[in-house]
């Protein structure tokens, strides 16, 4: 209901779940999964000097500068949009590569409404793909011990990445059809300046670093965590010498809200867990479901859908990942799949409306800044095609190789 204040809700719920003696102090700081808080801390660093390099808008911009006609320069930057935001935070994505996709409205005479929607479902959706993409992938890593690599093979079969790619190429179909008309020059475009690319090499050294962690720390327990740690404090120390800025000034900036609501809300999903309402919703799905596997996975992903299309993902994902444990584990079913298509349904479902994800309503303010006012429905008409294409592709992919 007040998503500005989600970070006070969830610590103030976390606690009165101690004050009322749901859950021990001692058990609340346990719930809290350290590494994952390690992994998003040290990664928002690294992201955040990576998006003040300049880099991904002097990507952006040589796209567009390469691109024969409107609509593919348009679908090179969700393109782009989709390959930063499977590193860096969905947000600060859609932030820099906005002023692209307005820049090519404003020549165009049209409504920039399209254009800036598209960046944010592209954004959201391939922050699932990669372990430090977004906070729910985290999440599910550090619920499951998948560690990077594991989100390219599991287990010895193509894992989350490669379902989410194959949703992400269907559905730029969509984004084709809403485009296809564009087929205006470009024109030139100004290309910024790299500032530096010490904060490029920074994120190419960290998924190298978490890649090789994989193999020493394979239950994923605390070495991933400590080593965004590392880089994380080497990026603030660089940022001090090299521009001088106040590192409280930088280190206060970070987005401490979102950090603040994923150490809560685990407290608050472990009280669940404790009180036994994990093991009630489990129950029910079991028996709505019949006990079919498939009706199981296909009940989940579409669930996760709906309601990740109004709430926030991150809550749902935590409460819901031992009840999807649970059930897999007692339909002798395969919990993977299921885990994968909650975990593809919870954050794909954002893309429906504007109030589904974070970068979606960062989308919306960018527009009524402009003076653009974008409708619920107006949303819903671009988002709602590009999930079903998404989700459905996704979620075959899915079946097919794990079901």
């Amino acid at each position: 209901m007040f998503p500005a204040h989600r970070a006070y809700s969830a610590c103030a719920g976390a606690l009165l779940l101690i004050l009322l003696g749901g859950i021990g102090p001692w058990e609340a700081l346990a719930a809290i999964n350290w590494n994952v808080m390690g992994i998003f801390v040290g990664t928002l660093v690294i992201a955040e000097l990576f998006m003040l390099s300049k880099m991904p808008a002097y990507l952006a911009e040589r796209m567009v500068n390469r691109a024969g006609n409107t609509c593919t320069a348009l679908l090179l930057v969700c393109g782009l949009t989709s390959f930063l935001s499977a590193f860096t935070e969905n947000v600060a994505t859609v932030l820099i590569v906005a002023p692209i996709a307005l820049a090519i409205a404003d020549r165009l005479k049209v409504s920039p409404s399209l254009f800036i929607i598209s960046l944010a479902i592209c954004s959201n959706l391939q922050g699932t793909a990669t372990l430090i993409g977004d906070p729910p992938s985290m999440i599910l890593a550090g619920w499951t011990g998948m560690t990077f690599n594991d989100f390219f093979f599991y287990q010895g079969k193509p894992s989350i990445f490669f379902a989410v790619e194959v949703g992400a190429v269907a559905s730029f179909g969509v984004l084709y059809l809403f485009f296809r008309r564009y087929r205006q020059p470009v024109g030139e475009v100004k290309v910024e300046e790299v500032i530096s690319w010490v904060p490029t090499y920074m994120l190419v050294f960290l998924m190298v670093a978490l890649a090789v962690s994989s193999f020493i720390d394979p239950g994923f327990s605390y070495m991933a965590g400590a080593i965004c740690m590392v880089f994380g404090v080497a990026g603030v120390l660089w940022n001090k010498a090299r521009n001088g800025e106040s590192m409280r000034l930088f280190v206060s900036g970070l987005d401490w809200n979102t950090t603040l609501f994923l150490m809560g809300i685990f407290v608050v999903v472990s009280g669940l867990v404790a009180a036994g309402w994990i093991d009630t919703v489990a129950e029910f799905m079991k028996h709505a479901s019949g006990h079919d596997p498939m009706v199981v996975f296909f009940l989940v992903v579409f669930l996760s859908v709906v309601f990740s299309a109004f709430i926030d993902n991150v809550p749902y994902l935590l409460a819901m990942i031992p009840v999807s444990q649970q059930i897999g584990q007692d339909i002798h079913g395969a919990p993977t799949l299921v885990l994968f298509g909650l975990l593809v349904g919870s954050c794909l479902g954002g893309n429906i409306t504007p109030v589904g994800a974070s970068a979606n309503i960062v989308a919306i303010g960018l527009l009524r800044k402009r003076g653009v006012q974008v409708g619920f429905m107006e949303f819903v008409r671009i988002g709602l095609p590009f999930t079903i294409v998404a989700v459905v592709v996704s979620s075959i992919f899915l079946w097919i190789v794990w079901g």
